[in-house]
């Protein structure tokens, strides 16, 4: 199991580790190449799962609603934390509630359940993307205008995918597998894009962080094994959904508080220790789930 679980996590730390060394040597701007990611392969990458002809939607819509609850349960089991260290909500809860599911969650599920899973790991990242980009922003900005998400990219590519995948539309095969070549470099790219972010941050709060870095993956675990129990998910999904719940915060946090000045230094500490607290936490999560 020892064996398994190292095959599962060394690939996903070491991309980011060579990330974060190179980040630190050589400064690259990452600017053009997390566009490109954001804009084209992940959304590629996305599609490609979704209108394959394995992926039927119906099959995984307990897991949808599963994902959506553990979100939101998250940010209530941790809002007393924040108020009890005093710290401004809109800065201790969105970690705890966004994970990174994109970064590390696919990479993550697809290494510890397989090829097809991939499905299901694409599902659990459009559910937490849409929050971020919807109540997120609003929880941040209460004015924000959130009538144009279906231009956000990811989120064009899981509706344009859903609806081939609901119609049955055919899609020539070389076309998907054009599409799904593309996707591929998203994964590695995600990981290494992430050692180099995580060279911007700043231990702004070790106390703060430390207690973000425990408290957002044990809310998301608990709300994702009563979520399983009630959804009556069973197997891989039960599995992956509290492997979701245990995901440290997504990198999206630090960028949404850094646009609207929510305290970007804390934010990117509680991202910075949450991602690094990761590698003592997923290891036993998936010791755990693994069959």
């Amino acid at each position: 199991m020892l064996e398994r679980i190292a095959g599962i996590v060394f690939p996903i730390y070491a991309i980011v580790a060579v990330g974060y060394a190179y980040g630190r040597w050589k400064k690259p701007d990452m600017g053009v190449a997390n566009q490109l990611n954001m804009d084209l392969f992940v959304p590629a990458l996305v599609f490609a799962a979704l209108a394959s002809k394995s992926f039927h939607i119906g099959q995984h819509l307990p897991l949808l609603a599963g994902a959506a609850v553990v979100v939101l349960g998250s940010g209530l089991l941790v809002w007393p934390v924040a108020r009890l260290l005093g710290v401004p909500v809109n800065t201790f809860v969105p970690p705890a509630m966004f994970k990174n599911s994109g970064n590390m969650g696919l990479p993550l599920m697809v290494l510890a359940f397989g090829e097809d899973a991939l499905g299901a790991a694409v599902v659990l990242f459009f559910c937490s993307n849409f929050l971020h980009y919807s109540l997120g922003t609003w929880m941040l900005d209460h004015h924000a205008r959130l009538g144009n998400l279906w231009r956000v990219p990811v989120i064009a590519a899981t509706l344009t995918g859903l609806a081939v995948s609901l119609l049955q539309l055919p899609l020539w095969q070389p076309l998907w597998f054009g599409i799904k070549m593309l996707g591929d470099i998203s994964i590695p790219l995600l990981l290494f894009a992430l050692g180099v972010r995580l060279t911007d941050s700043r231990h702004a709060d070790w106390t703060l962080s430390l207690v973000a870095a425990v408290s957002g993956p044990a809310a998301g675990i608990a709300v994702a094994l009563a979520m399983s129990q009630l959804l009556g998910l069973g197997g891989r999904d039960a599995a992956m959904l509290i492997v979701f719940g245990a995901l440290p915060p997504a990198v999206l946090n630090y960028i949404f508080a850094e646009r609207y000045g929510q305290e970007p230094e804390r934010a990117a500490s509680i991202v910075l220790i949450g991602n690094s607290a990761s590698l003592a936490i997923i290891p036993p999560v998936l010791a755990w789930v693994l069959p």
